[in-house]
């Protein structure tokens, strides 16, 4: 079964996450909740299938987009849920891939922080800003901007 063909995920029996992929199957827009991030990744692996993608790229894009739409539940709308808009795109040249997060929640640029120290105790007792520097050191360009009232991230990673 394809992405396209799923309007619905059942969770357990418990409350319906309701999402929608576009009639151009380039974003999905969907609840900003832990039980989306598998129904995100797999719409992200979709695109990417067929590329011939690096294992290690795979996993970095991974790790990227867990990174980001955690962020999305955990801080855009917390403690509400409030919907995302992920919009994948995939170039030929260069060979690449563009993965923009769209939510209406707070308004906040990860990328304002400064570096986060990774070395010695002040990285193991003072946490936060880690992920993001780990989307920052893995994906080739990471772009913020707040417009029309959403916080928009966008990735971008070559793929060969």
């Amino acid at each position: 079964m394809d992405i396209k063909d799923l309007i619905h995920l059942d969770n357990n029996g418990d409350d319906e996450l309701e999402y929608k992929v576009s009639e151009d199957g380039r974003s999905i827009i969907i609840d900003a909740v832990d039980e989306a991030m598998e129904v995100v990744q797999k719409f992200i692996k979709e695109k990417l299938d067929g590329y011939g993608c690096d294992t290690k790229i795979l996993g970095q894009i991974r790790l990227a987009v867990e990174e980001i739409f955690v962020n999305i539940i955990s801080y855009a709308y917390h403690p509400e849920i409030g919907k995302a808009e992920i919009r994948c795109e995939v170039d030929d040249d260069p060979l690449s891939v563009t993965i923009e997060f769209m939510d209406s929640g707070k308004q906040f640029d990860p990328l304002a922080r400064g570096e986060v120290d990774t070395s010695g105790v002040m990285f193991l007792e003072k946490p936060g800003g880690f992920g993001i520097h780990l989307v920052k050191k893995t994906m080739d360009d990471v772009e913020y901007e707040y417009k029309d009232g959403k916080n928009i991230l966008t990735i971008k990673k070559n793929l060969k």
